[in-house]
């Protein structure tokens, strides 16, 4: 299988090289890396173009971002990688086993938040828990999805927030995913700076809304992000 790595960018001239640099072991075994641009206004695309198989740019909005990625991927299994997280070792070959093994139509890591604070620590292995217990992922752990699979439910919902757990409900009504135990590590510095209690509780009751119904652009004011449409 080959694997297409799509990342969505905006403003990451700080750690897109490094980002990036850490997957040329992989383009170099045959993966594709694919950086989807939301209009960034630093450095982000001069640092990225060399370390990339294909540059896109699209309208603002990680959902957006990722499907215009998918667009230009020639991969048999698309793989969606936040810009601050970083896969382990070998995440081609345990994405081929796991879906070969399982037969199942898409998957995700276990995740490691790094940082400080010794919540992280029991943050990340929650989420990994629930992850197993619901067949929900979060784009936190790398999501990876058959390429035909992804095609036939039309990709990401375009919302402004929670797309994650949008396609994995869609996903979901296919196949439960591959869970690999092998970590992705995320940086914890969102969780840091704006207090670990403080953003469990948000993320609950953003979550909580969402199952009830709530406009994903309003939740995404809520969370600090500026919507797309704005």
């Amino acid at each position: 299988m080959r694997l297409s790595i799509i990342m969505p960018v905006l403003n990451e001239a700080a750690d897109i090289g490094v980002a990036l640099q850490a997957l040329q072991g992989l383009r170099a075994r045959g993966a594709e890396v694919i950086v989807a641009d939301g209009g960034s206004t630093d450095e982000t695309v001069r640092t990225a173009m060399p370390l990339c198989d294909l540059l896109v740019r699209s309208p603002r909005g990680r959902a957006r971002q990722m499907n215009a990625g998918s667009d230009g991927a020639t991969g048999d299994v698309l793989l969606f990688l936040h810009a601050d997280t970083r896969l382990p070792e070998n995440a081609d070959l345990a994405i081929s086993s796991a879906l070969a093994l399982t037969r199942r139509k898409w998957g995700r890591f276990d995740v490691a938040i790094e940082g400080a604070h010794p919540m992280l620590r029991i943050i990340a292995a929650m989420m990994n828990r629930r992850s197993r217990l619901t067949g929900i992922a979060t784009g936190d752990q790398a999501i990876f999805i058959r390429r035909e699979t992804f095609d036939a439910i039309n990709g990401f919902p375009d919302i402004a927030l929670m797309e994650d757990i949008a396609i994995s409900k869609k996903l979901r009504r296919l196949s439960l995913p591959a869970c690999i135990r092998a970590k992705v590590r995320t940086s914890g510095r969102r969780w840091e700076t704006r207090g670990v209690w403080r953003t469990i509780f948000l993320m609950w009751r953003l979550r909580l809304a969402y199952f009830f119904g709530a406009d994903p652009k309003a939740l995404a004011i809520a969370y600090g992000y500026r919507p797309p449409d704005e």
